[in-house]
């Protein structure tokens, strides 16, 4: 087999100046100025061009079709002599404390003169102290939280006045296939951190240096301090100081540091299993509910449980309520609608609706006319409990109820309720506690109020025991309306409401929860400053900030596998649609027994792929390629007699002596007939030629209309059954399926697989109903 050519290394290197220039980078990246990209393609290796292999995987120098594309394959490789590796990757030294890492370039954008390093670099290479101000905090993707890199005994020298300097070698490293991860401290489950792991590496990073040390920020835990989980990177293959994590298979294996940490890791597993979700000592597994009864559960302090409503009656709202609480108990409702604006499970920085106080029952109700429900597809409703600063293991018992309401009918039965609503003669209200009570015993119940009893000096209007706990932590926030009865209660107000918090994307400052919760929801950081005004192209678009941003990504469509961005793949599959309306249909090969087409077909939908490349039947009697190779010979037959004649023999054959094969279902052949349970004789020759003489007479040139009855190898017979057995199946919401030629080409482009023929008839094949509109 032919091997590649090896390309020359790319020899580049320069200093730069450290710029202060505040952009929150992820991971390895660096952004250098435009003219490193000159340099870098000046000092791009030449690429030879192999022009004594075919650059086209068809190329057949007899099939003009094929020839012309090996021609512009060719034209096309000549303008790339010089190019560039895929993907850039640089060597970054520190030359004042000799620290060494490596990264991936993100853009050509940085001031000349300058490098722009993420905060992970930046720390890594023993800048922190030196671009703290410049970072404001823990970067999501940065993590210049505690990032260490071991790959020097050198002490970080003091931090100098001076611009720092950083020199940048271009550095290609080879595909990763293997790397060793050591967590770094004890009880990590790998249930909690391997997809965490593996997005934070697409996500953040090209390569990997050996010694550094990799932070993956999770969730939040117990305390609701955010869970971090740090790696140390402990070697790889192939063997060097780093390697490239893009377009590879990576292996992963993860190890602990020593035995004590892999003991003591397996028994926090074990004891965090016990309280894994759906056991005793649990949180309830959630999932989802309905309008007919209440779901009770419980949940574990920090933890959420996560229900799911998927439909109900968009004329109605909808109710939600959490009860059935314990007194000193703080669990939070969240809900969130599932649409294509809003696609997470709600959480405590990030939802729709909530009720974060410290009453119960917590009740929230979403009117239909709400615009969050608008396109949503379900409802999302989570419970969870406030972590406490002594976080317990009991579990929380809940009652989550939902249902419907009139927003009409309530209206009018409160009003009723208002004014029907009378006091009766014999009854009067206590001063103490507001209770209505009979005229006659108000001196005894006073009596014994005010002895035990005190309301609220503060004019909340709750009553307390003089002596109970509740009162003496009752308390009032100064700055709004809300109350509790519990430090617990009063610490997560403050902490919710009184205490700025920073949007982990565009670190803007919000003051509260909520209004960062407002933040995520609504309007989206990827598109820039939300204090900005809408960019131009947000307005033409018709789109929200977020599938603006989140859009401009590629995917690969399943029916072409051309990259398209995300906003456009509605457009492009109408596309898709189209051509399947207006797509040639196949044309099956005449013979009953064959499950080909004449033509080809391709995965891609192509109808007429082998027609394309030279591989087309050749005939006019409608056979396909394979079926009419043993009646070909080079003879000139203008009016088709020889061929009738080689058509009468080949049926004569059948009928005498059979094919012999075991698979054979062909009634016109001595074999199949056997097979299928008749009689195993051959047909006498003046019995035989009347049978193939129908067949002959179509085979005059008026058409070949004429069926034919050949046998066929075991692959293409059973497509064929496979073909009939689909066109006969009913199709995509009732619509009347498929016809048999659309079904044999499926089979065809899919090898016989039926399910992937399926996929192929719902992607590139209109049915019958649509055919015959």
């Amino acid at each position: 087999m032919d091997t590649e050519p090896e390309v020359a290394e790319l020899t580049w290197s320069a200093q730069y100046a450290l710029s202060s220039r505040n952009t929150q980078l992820p991971g390895d990246k660096i952004l250098l100025p435009p003219s490193a990209l000159e340099q870098l393609l000046s000092a791009a290796p030449v690429v030879t061009i192999d022009n004594a292999r075919p650059h086209t995987t068809s190329f057949d120098p007899f099939n003009p079709y094929t020839h012309n594309a090996e021609r512009q394959a060719r034209a096309q490789l000549q303008d790339r002599h010089q190019q560039l590796p895929h993907p850039l990757t640089f060597r970054v030294v520190n030359p004042s404390n000799g620290r060494v890492l490596h990264a991936g370039i993100r853009e050509f954008s940085a001031d000349e003169g300058e490098i722009v390093l993420s905060s992970f670099l930046r720390e890594a290479l023993g800048l922190g102290a030196s671009s703290s101000k410049a970072s404001h905090g823990a970067s999501p993707n940065g993590h210049n939280d505690g990032h260490q890199v071991m790959v020097s005994s050198v002490e970080q020298l003091p931090v100098e006045s001076a611009v720092e300097r950083i020199t940048v070698h271009a550095k290609q490293l080879p595909k990763g296939i293997f790397v060793k991860l050591r967590p770094l401290e004890a009880g990590y489950d790998p249930e909690d951190w391997k997809s965490l792991l593996e997005e934070h590496l697409r996500a953040n990073f090209t390569t990997l240096t050996n010694g550094e040390v990799l932070v993956v920020q999770g969730g939040r835990g117990v305390g609701g301090e955010r869970e971090e989980f740090r790696f140390l990177v402990d070697g790889f293959r192939p063997e060097g100081e780093a390697i490239c994590v893009v377009d590879t298979d990576l292996e992963v294996e993860i190890e602990a540091l020593n035995e004590d940490q892999a003991l003591e890791t397996l028994k926090k597993i074990a004891a965090k299993r016990q309280r894994a979700p759906g056991t005793t000592e649990g949180s309830s597994v959630g999932g989802a509910i309905n309008f007919f009864r209440a779901v009770d559960g419980q949940v574990l302090d920090g933890e959420y449980v996560d229900y799911e409503l998927p439909s109900w009656d968009r004329s109605q709202g909808l109710d939600i309520t959490l009860s059935e609480v314990d007194g000193d108990t703080e669990l939070d409702l969240f809900v969130s609608p599932y649409s294509s604006r809003q696609r997470v499970r709600p959480r405590e920085e990030e939802h729709a609706f909530a009720d974060l106080s410290s009453s119960f029952p917590k009740r929230i109700r979403v009117q239909p006319t709400n615009m969050e429900l608008d396109g949503a597809e379900a409802i999302y409703v989570s419970v969870r409990a406030y972590p406490s600063n002594t976080p317990s293991s009991v579990p929380k018992p809940f009652r989550l109820h939902v249902s419907l309401f009139d927003p009409m009918a309530e209206q009018a039965a409160s009003e009723h309720t208002k004014t029907g609503a009378t006091q009766s003669a014999d009854d009067v209200q206590c001063k103490n506690c507001r209770q209505s009570v009979p005229k006659s015993s108000l001196f005894l119940h006073e009596n014994f109020c005010l002895r035990n009893n005190i309301l609220c000096p503060q004019g909340c209007d709750q009553v307390f025991q003089k002596r109970s706990p509740a009162f003496q932590n009752h308390w009032h926030c100064p700055h709004d309306t809300f109350t509790g009865n519990t430090h617990l209660s009063r610490q997560k107000h403050d902490a919710l409401y009184h205490t700025p918090h920073h949007c982990i994307l565009c670190h803007l400052e919000f003051p509260s929860i909520p209004t960062l919760a407002h933040h995520k929801t609504t309007t989206f950081p990827q598109e820039g400053d939300p204090t900005e005004p809408a960019s131009a192209e947000l307005l033409l678009s018709g789109l929200t900030p977020h599938e603006l941003a989140d859009g401009g990504r590629t995917t690969e469509c399943h029916l072409c596998n051309k990259i398209i961005r995300f906003r456009d793949m509605d457009t492009h599959l109408r596309h898709h649609d189209l051509e399947r309306l207006s797509r040639p249909p196949p044309r099956i090969c005449r013979n009953v027994n064959c499950g080909r087409t004449q033509d080809g077909a391709s995965k891609m939908g192509d109808t007429r792929a082998g027609t394309r490349k030279g591989q087309g039947p050749g005939n006019e009697i409608g056979l396909c390629s394979v079926c009419f190779g043993p009646l070909y010979v080079s003879l000139h037959d203008p009016e088709g007699k020889a061929l009738r004649r080689r058509v009468e023999r080949r049926y004569l054959s059948q009928l005498l002596t059979g094919c012999g094969k075991g698979w054979c279902r062909n009634g016109y052949c001595r074999s199949g007939r056997k097979n299928l349970g008749q009689e195993d004789k051959s047909v006498p020759t003046k019995e035989a030629i009347p049978l193939v003489k129908p067949f002959l007479e179509g085979m005059d040139g008026r058409g070949y209309n004429t069926r034919l009855h050949f046998c066929v190898d075991e692959r293409s017979q059973k497509n064929r059954t496979l073909a009939e057995m689909m066109a006969a199946e009913k199709g995509i919401e009732g619509k009347g399926g498929y016809g048999i030629e659309w079904c044999t080409a499926a089979l065809q482009a899919e090898g016989g697989d039926l399910d992937r023929g399926r996929s192929w008839l719902k992607g590139f094949a209109p049915q019958r109903s649509e055919v015959s509109e």
